[in-house]
C-alpha cells in the first residue's frame, strides 16, 4: 500500500513573501510589509518595537519580494512543468480589503486572484488557499489594536466570506489561519499586536487567540454553507518536542511544550477548549473574555482536515539554561547532538516528521496534509544560473521517505505534501533572499538587487520525477 492515487503533490508560497506590488492594484499595507531586514526585524515581529509605517534607513524586502504580482503566469507554468497537482498559496487580506474593514472589496484585488485561479485551472493545478497567512491589514492595528480586539472577528469573517463566495468555482481546499500558534511567539506577525508598557502579554495573546479560534469556526461554517464540497483545514507550526534527558521533569516539559501548539488545533479540530488550557488560565490568573455563544460556535464547526509545517524537531529540558541552545529557530530548543543542522541552525530530523504525523493522527483522527517542509540554504548558481542543490534533494528525499513510512507502515491518512518556497522567496524569519528553499532560483539578493530572472535548479528536475512516480522514485 503506497500513497493514495490522488495524492496531492505540489509546493507552497505566501502572498506577503512572494507577490510584491504592495501598493499596486489598490492594495493596503499589511503586517509583514513592515518587517525590515536586519536586527530590528525580530523586535517588530514580537510586538516589542512599533513600526506601523515604512521608515527611512530600513530595507523592507516584502515591498517587491520576487514580483510574483507581475510574473505569476511564468511561475505557474514552471509549477505545471514539474507536474504540480496542488499549489498552496495565500490571499492578501489588504489586497481585497485595503483597510481590512472596508464596506466593499477592492475589485482589482479580486480580479488579480481570479486570474491566478484561471491560470492554475488551465494547468489542472488545484489551489489550496490560506485565507490569512501572517497578514493583518495595518489599518486594523492602528484603529483596533489587531486581533486582541473582538471587532476583528467580524472583519475577518466578512473578508473570508467574500473570497469563499467569489472563488467558489475555483477552490475547494481552504485553510483559515496560517501557523496559528505563531501568535504566541511573534504576536505582531501572527496577530498584529504591538505591546504597550505594563501589558499582560500572555493574557493579550490568549485573548487574541480566542478571537482567531472563534473567527476560524465561523468561517468554517460559512464555507460549508457556500459549498458543501469545501474542505476546511487548520494550520500548525509543527515539530515534536523531545526531552533532553530521561529525567521525568524533562519529559513533562516536552509534553507541556507540545501542548502549547496543540492547544489551538485541539479547539479547531475537536470544537472545544482542552481542560489543560482552562486550568492554565485559572492557575495563572489569565482572564479571557468569551461571549455566551462562543462555546456553541466552536463546537458547531470543527475543521475537516489538519495541516502543519515541519522543518525540524525541538529538544527541551526543565533546566534549559544548563545546555547549549540551537540557533535560528523561532521556537527555543536545546542543541540535539544526534542531529545535523542547517546553515541557519535548524536541526534536520526526517524521523521527527514521521513521529509528528503519528502524534497528530492519533490525537485528531482526521486526514492530515503537510503544507510546508523544506531546506533553507545558500545556493551558489553557475554562470548560467544553474544550481546543483544535492543537499536539498537529500533533505527532501529523506522527509518524503519518512512520510511514506507514516502512511505505509503506521496507517496515517495523508492527503498531500507541498514543499515550502517551491520558488525562492523572502524568508519570513529573517527577511533574507539568501535563505533559499526553492526548486526555482530567483536572481535577487538580500539588498533587493538582481534581475529577478527564474532558472530551474537540479532539484526541479528531481521533484518532477518524484511527482510523476507518485513518490516511488526518490
Amino acid at each position: 500500500m503506497g500513497l493514495r492515487k490522488d495524492f496531492l503533490w505540489g509546493g507552497a508560497t505566501a502572498a506577503n513573501q512572494s507577490e510584491g506590488g504592495v501598493l499596486e492594484g489598490g492594495r493596503g499595507l499589511s503586517t509583514i510589509d513592515l518587517l525590515p531586514i536586519g536586527p530590528d526585524r525580530r523586535k517588530v515581529a514580537a510586538g516589542e518595537l512599533e513600526m506601523l509605517d515604512w521608515q527611512e534607513d530600513y530595507y523592507y524586502p516584502a515591498k517587491e519580494a520576487i514580483d510574483m504580482y507581475h510574473r505569476y503566469v511564468e511561475d505557474i507554468e514552471m509549477f505545471a512543468e514539474m507536474g504540480f497537482k496542488v499549489y498552496r498559496m495565500s490571499l492578501s487580506w489588504s489586497r481585497i480589503f485595503p483597510n481590512g474593514n472596508d464596506e466593499k472589496p477592492n475589485k482589482e484585488g479580486l480580479a488579480f486572484y481570479e486570474a491566478i485561479f484561471q491560470e492554475l485551472k488551465k494547468h489542472n493545478i488545484q489551489p489550496l488557499v490560506t485565507i490569512a497567512h501572517f497578514d493583518v491589514p495595518v489599518h486594523l492595528i492602528k484603529e483596533y489594536g489587531g486581533w486582541k480586539n473582538r471587532r476583528l472577528v467580524d472583519f475577518y469573517v466578512r473578508y473570508a466570506s467574500t473570497v469563499l463566495q467569489e472563488f467558489k468555482d475555483y477552490v475547494t481546499y481552504w485553510l483559515t489561519i496560517n501557523e496559528i500558534n505563531v501568535l504566541l511567539h511573534q504576536p505582531f506577525v501572527g496577530g498584529g499586536i504591538v505591546f504597550q508598557e505594563g501589558d499582560n502579554k500572555e493574557e493579550i495573546q490568549y485573548q487574541a487567540a480566542h478571537h482567531q479560534l472563534v473567527a476560524s469556526a465561523l468561517v468554517t461554517k460559512v464555507a460549508h454553507e457556500i459549498n458543501p464540497e469545501n474542505k476546511i483545514g487548520c494550520m500548525l507550526a509543527g515539530g515534536s518536542h523531545y526531552p533532553y534527558t530521561c529525567k521525568p521533569e524533562d519529559y513533562q516539559e516536552a509534553i507541556n511544550r507540545d501542548r502549547e501548539g496543540y492547544f489551538f488545533i485541539d479547539v479547531q479540530a475537536r470544537g472545544k477548549y482542552p481542560n489543560y488550557a482552562l486550568k492554565k488560565f485559572q492557575r495563572e490568573g489569565l482572564t479571557i473574555q468569551m461571549e455566551a455563544e462562543d462555546e456553541e460556535i466552536l463546537a458547531a464547526s470543527p475543521v475537516d482536515f489538519v495541516t502543519f509545517s515541519y522543518y525540524c524537531s525541538r529538544t527541551v529540558s526543565s533546566r534549559p539554561e544548563d545546555y547549549a541552545q540551537a540557533t535560528g529557530n523561532l521556537f527555543p530548543s536545546i542543541k540535539n547532538d544526534y542531529l545535523p543542522s542547517t546553515e541557519w541552525g535548524w536541526q534536520i530530523d526526517p524521523l521527527g516528521l514521521r513521529n509528528s504525523l503519528n502524534q497528530l493522527y492519533d490525537r485528531y483522527q482526521k486526514p492530515l496534509f503537510i503544507v510546508e517542509n523544506g531546506l533553507g540554504a545558500v545556493d551558489r548558481p553557475d554562470e548560467n544560473g544553474y544550481v546543483e542543490d544535492d543537499y536539498r534533494i537529500d533533505y527532501l528525499k529523506q522527509h518524503i521517505q519518512a512520510f511514506k513510512d507514516a502512511v505505509e507502515i503506521d496507517g496515517v491518512d495523508l492527503l498531500g505534501y507541498t514543499t515550502w518556497g517551491c520558488i525562492d522567496l523572502v524568508a519570513a524569519s529573517t527577511g533574507q533572499m539568501s535563505k533559499r528553499y526553492g526548486f526555482i532560483y530567483v536572481d535577487r539578493d538580500d539588498e533587493g538587487k538582481g534581475t529577478l530572472n527564474r532558472t530551474r535548479k537540479k532539484s526541479f528536475h528531481w521533484y518532477k520525477k518524484v511527482i510523476a512516480s507518485n513518490g516511488e522514485t526518490l
